[in-house]
């Protein structure tokens, strides 16, 4: 809640304000499960959104939703607002303005993205590839690029990657080697990046970041819950999401210096997921945009069990902290312990290692920065209640929040707009055309040699039967001739015999 300016978060021997103009240092909130640490990220929400800055958060167990509906007075709640000195009567409790987002679509406004503003080393990330296959998957990219393709869905990206695979043998010369091995690789984990819900991510319309930098008619910044429930059961997707958004927030957003209150506050829930193996060169490109974006007016918060979950050099940057419980009952959860206490300034009042270990629900060491920016001695607080309501809601009222909503028709239709896909597919079509084309003449040319090479053989039988008509008549002919000289001989024969025979008859008679 708000007071005098400041945001109140919790008091103990003094109150716990964390200023606005500080507010963008970035911040840590740390704990055991079950020890409130849901409870400070909703105050911490609720007091932003009253100070007129939207807030981005996570909503894993579905209970943030409550931001929506009044809280409900009890008898625990009134003791502890009593503990804090604060009048249980004069407590407001009511809703705040809420937008419901859902990559998914069925809980929330859809949140899409295109396939080339995730880029190529956060979907190499997303996809678990090799170094080889991110060494892929980054050709695939670039010669998407030279040629003008947009990679908008998924099925733009597995008809680029199918592309480039094709015609590896001509792009080598230019981009490098495409093994069939590794792009076969990046289609299956497309595949199941795809029956993991990434193609209802990736696609149009995207979302506009300024739609998240919106307050109300009240002043009041609305309160943005990303519903996380499906999503967290995809640990890689839902890390590789938020890191996007946090890289896309960087680079859209112009530079502001030191705001008198941030322009947004985003919250990571369960930020071990986000350093859990990533790659150097992605913990060092997180580490940049934390160290950088808050010139640009965001304030981050982290939100995990032990601060060790957080690396060093991202750590470095938290200036303001909430350490809620821990239990240390190995080794390495009491060094876990004394890592949480060294990261605070000393209070000389209480031993802070020990403080750790005793804190109760709800109960918290809090340290924020001063107006000089310097961390102000760790104190052990008791965390205000929230205003809204702690718990779900139910899905009728999720229903009307996001049908009522301003925003509601801009992104709940997908289209589908030209892009790799369609052109490859054409280029494809095209390609079939040509050869069916070349085929087809192939096929005729083939018919046409087969017609002269008949036409051939049949005017060679035709000249051999005619010469064989020929020598036949030549041959008769001859014949006829022989036959002639043959009954002339025959027939001179004869005569010679008849005049032979008469003259011997003379003689004897």
């Amino acid at each position: 809640m708000l007071q005098d300016g400041k945001l109140l978060i919790g008091a103990g021997e003094c109150p716990a304000y964390l200023l606005p103009q500080m507010a963008n240092r970035h911040g840590l909130i740390c704990g055991a499960t079950g020890t409130g640490k849901t409870v400070t990220l909703k105050v911490m929400a609720e007091s932003f959104s009253d100070l007129g800055v939207p807030v981005f958060l996570a909503d894993i167990k579905g209970d943030l939703a409550g931001c929506a509906r009044t809280g409900q007075r009890t008898e625990a709640l009134d003791k502890r607002l009593r503990k804090l000195g604060l009048d249980p009567e004069a407590f407001a409790y009511r809703p705040f303005p809420v937008r419901f987002w859902d990559v998914f679509g069925k809980m929330g406004h859809p949140v899409r993205t295109t396939v080339s503003e995730m880029g190529a080393s956060l979907l190499a990330r997303l996809l678990d590839l090799t170094e080889v296959q991110a060494g892929v998957l980054s050709i695939v990219f670039r010669v998407a690029d030279d040629k003008g393709w947009l990679l908008i869905d998924l099925k733009d990206l597995r008809a680029m990657v199918s592309y480039v695979a094709d015609h590896a043998p001509e792009l080598m010369n230019e981009y490098g080697n495409v093994s069939r091995q590794s792009a076969g690789a990046i289609q299956r984990a497309l595949l199941q990046l795809e029956d993991a819900g990434g193609d209802l991510f990736f696609g149009e319309p995207d979302i506009q970041l300024e739609d998240w930098f919106q307050c109300d008619e009240k002043g009041r910044g609305f309160i943005n819950i990303l519903h996380c429930e499906k999503l967290y059961q995809s640990p890689l997707l839902y890390s590789t999401f938020l890191l996007w958004l946090l890289a896309e927030l960087f680079e859209q957003l112009p530079e502001a210096g030191d705001p008198e209150k941030p322009k947004l506050v985003f919250f990571f829930d369960e930020a071990h997921l986000l350093f859990k193996g990533a790659p150097k060169a992605l913990v060092d490109k997180v580490e940049q945009v934390v160290k950088l974006i808050r010139s640009k007016g965001v304030g981050v918060y982290f939100i995990t069990q032990q601060p060790s979950d957080v690396p060093d050099a991202v750590l470095a940057q938290l200036g303001n902290k909430v350490q809620h419980a821990l239990r240390a009952y190995t080794p390495n959860e009491q060094k876990a312990v004394r890592a949480a206490a060294e990261g605070f300034r000393p209070n000389p009042k209480f031993d802070t290692r020990q403080a750790i270990l005793d804190l109760g629900t709800g109960e918290a060491l809090v340290s924020f920065l001063d107006e000089k920016g310097r961390p102000e001695v760790v104190e052990r607080a008791m965390i205000l209640p929230p205003q809204s309501l702690m718990g779900p809601i139910e899905d009728s009222r999720r229903a009307a929040e996001i049908q009522y909503d301003e925003l509601f028709g801009k992104y709940e239709t997908a289209v589908d707009n030209e892009s790799a896909y369609e052109i490859i597919t054409a280029h494809r079509e095209k390609e079939a055309e040509a050869a069916a084309a070349a085929e087809a003449e192939k096929q005729a040319q083939k018919e046409k040699e087969a017609e002269e090479k008949a036409a051939a053989k049949a005017q060679k039988e035709k000249e051999k039967a005619e010469k064989a008509k020929q020598a036949k008549k030549k041959n008769s002919a001859a014949s006829k001739v022989a036959n002639s000289a043959m009954n002339a001989v025959g027939r001179e024969i004869g005569r010679s015999f008849t005049r032979g025979l008469l003259g011997t008859l003379k003689k004897w008679f």
